[in-house]
């Protein structure tokens, strides 16, 4: 027969057990979160790593690509010349500082569209929220992949960080990214001819 002293005792027996496996998977939970943290981080550190050499490799490339001796050219009447531009290094991801009159066809395409959302947004935004304009799956290592972009662009004078995380392009920017969708010229016209709507 059950009393309702056993009965009491059976309950908060259970209620015992309830409670230590809640603490369990409460630091279970701690530890989880601490381990995506850290490879959070590393995500992050590595990314900024990659974009980092990518750009050394690219300023290399471009010094080896115009030796010293083409660097001037003396022509019959011995008079010196600039050397003829050379094209960019195809397949190097370079974020020139910004300057004005400089508009964003001259930045790489990610870049370029993460330039033209904030600028779209006309507020500042999150990476995630840039991630998700582009196409890409609200996932958190598309989001980390895609937060050093911003920060470069902040670090070029593209872009500024207004809070932790929340990026926007800077006024000038946003004038020329507005002046270009104006014109006509988004996603491809060089700096040069982007102020004649006719191409």
């Amino acid at each position: 027969m059950v009393t309702v002293g056993s009965l009491l005792e059976e309950l908060a027996r259970r209620e015992a057990v309830a409670r230590r496996r809640i603490d369990e998977i409460r630091e279970e939970i701690a530890v989880l979160a601490s381990q995506l943290e850290d490879e959070q981080d590393r995500l992050s550190r590595l990314t900024i790593t990659r974009e980092t050499v990518e750009e050394i490799l690219g300023e290399a490339a471009r010094l080896l690509d115009e030796p010293e001796g083409e660097a001037e050219v003396a022509d019959t009447a011995g008079t010196v010349n600039a050397a003829p531009p050379r094209p960019p290094v195809l397949g190097v991801v370079t974020v020139p500082p910004w300057q004005p009159g400089m508009n964003a066809a001259v930045l790489p395409r990610a870049y370029r569209d993460a330039v033209e959302i904030m600028a779209d947004a006309g507020r500042a935004i999150r990476a995630g929220q840039i991630a998700v304009a582009m196409g890409l799956p609200d996932e958190a290592a598309k989001r980390e992949g895609l937060r050093s972009k911003p920060k470069r662009l902040v670090e070029r004078g593209w872009a500024r960080e207004e809070g932790p995380g929340l990026f926007t392009v800077t006024e000038p920017v946003a004038r020329e990214v507005a002046r270009q969708d104006g014109a006509g010229s988004r996603d491809g016209i060089a700096p040069s001819s982007a102020s004649s709507p006719g191409g």
